[in-house]
């Protein structure tokens, strides 16, 4: 009897590992749009560019031989967007802004203007949050134009990044990306602040992955985001890293239109 308990915990033991394995091999389809993802990173783009570009076009920040991170935030405007705009002028960090739609644009402009003003790069998230791998070809234009003509109204100016919802992409997803003059920008650091409002572990989760070129993924829509913003920068400011904005990432080479960049 003994022998017949000990078997079946170590069937149960591998169908549970087989059951992990599949469900992540799931989630990397689904991120993918059931195709191979090709992603292009900051120093590849910046390579790329030729020394010729970087000595021509380099703004404040030589990435190439400066340790650069960018601080990006997605799914604002909020009611605590004010503040982490007060926390990012105080830290004198610029940062990259994906911002939402419906009840965030329409709700704050005065935000999206500030952003703008005050230097940090204003991009688009969709309108509604809609999975764009799970839409038509006309709601993806829709969702994606909306914000555009939104933000280029408040700010003057058109954006040329998107972030995905979920970071769910495909091949249909990049056409129309092209189309419309979007590069798509997903992430290497995540808090997964949407599981959590403890500050301490927001931070500890960013400083535990933040590498060279790295592009955190933050949500300033949560109550304990923005106050872990302070401890982050401070802390890898120490660890000798410069705050740039995505585009200053890639500098001197730009994001292309359907492309896909991490």
């Amino acid at each position: 009897m003994l022998s017949l308990t000990r078997k079946m915990t170590k069937t149960g033991t591998r169908l549970r590992a087989l059951a992990t394995f599949a469900a992540a091999a799931s989630l990397t389809l689904a991120l993918s749009g059931c195709t191979k993802l090709e992603t292009d990173s900051p120093s590849s783009v910046r390579n790329a560019a030729g020394t010729q570009a970087r000595a021509a076009s380099l703004g404040t920040v030589d990435c190439a031989h400066t340790k650069c991170i960018a601080l990006t935030f997605d799914a604002g405007p909020s009611e605590n967007s004010a503040r982490l705009l007060d926390i990012l002028k105080e830290k004198q960090v610029p940062a990259t802004f994906f911002l939402l739609g419906r009840r965030h644009i329409d709700t704050y402009p005065e935000l999206v203007r500030r952003m703008a003003n005050e230097g940090h790069e204003v991009a688009s998230h969709t309108w509604t949050h809609k999975i764009l791998t799970d839409a038509d070809p006309d709601r993806i234009r829709e969702e994606l134009e909306r914000p555009n003509k939104e933000i280029e109204r408040l700010t003057g100016k058109r954006p040329t990044l998107m972030r995905p919802p979920q970071g769910r992409t495909d091949d249909t997803v990049h056409d129309i990306c092209r189309e419309l003059g979007l590069a798509e920008v997903l992430w290497s650091v995540t808090a997964k602040d949407y599981k959590t409002n403890d500050s301490d572990l927001i931070t500890e989760r960013v400083l535990d992955q933040s590498s060279r070129d790295g592009i955190i993924l933050l949500h300033d829509i949560y109550d304990g985001t923005v106050p872990a913003v302070p401890g982050i920068i401070d802390a890898l400011k120490k660890r000798g890293y410069v705050f740039v904005t995505v585009p200053q990432l890639l500098a001197p080479g730009k994001a292309e239109p359907g492309k896909v960049y991490r």
